[in-house]
């Protein structure tokens, strides 16, 4: 899959409810016309935008700058951008789209949509998966 888009919109409309919709000539990906994640063209590259807990912008550019960025607009509310031209880790990205999709979805659709991917936890030989009691977003 080359085209990183496909694969994101995969991990955006899996959620309960989610929906793209074009504005400002991007696709953007909501729940009841809140926006969770967002592509944009920065400086003539491509990244995905999606809402992120306090602090976490701030350590995710210090951890990773060529992957990491502030997004102009909604970088100063604590947005982090990902640029999807760097190269990928898809399950950390899933999890910071889960996580941004959880700061806006209303808690039925949370219920309904399980817990983030960061807090699934593999399952061992012989064993089912279990899964840790889900944080409230």
């Amino acid at each position: 899959m080359n085209d990183p888009l496909i694969r994101l919109r995969t991990i955006c409309l899996g959620f309960p409810e989610a929906e793209e919709r074009t504005t400002w000539g991007a696709p953007t990906f909501r729940i009841r016309d809140r926006i969770f994640a967002m592509v944009h063209d920065t400086n003539g590259r491509r990244g995905v935008w999606c809402k992120a807990p306090s602090g976490v912008q701030a350590i995710l550019i210090e951890a990773a700058p060529g992957r990491f960025f502030s997004p102009p607009y909604v970088g100063p509310k604590g947005w982090i951008g990902v640029w999807l031209d760097a190269e990928l880790d898809w399950e950390e990205l899933a999890a910071l789209i889960g996580r941004s999709y959880g700061m806006v979805a209303p808690k039925r659709l949370l219920a309904a949509a399980g817990p983030p991917v960061s807090d699934r936890q593999p399952a061992r030989r012989g064993r089912p998966a279990m899964r840790r009691p889900r944080a409230v977003l």
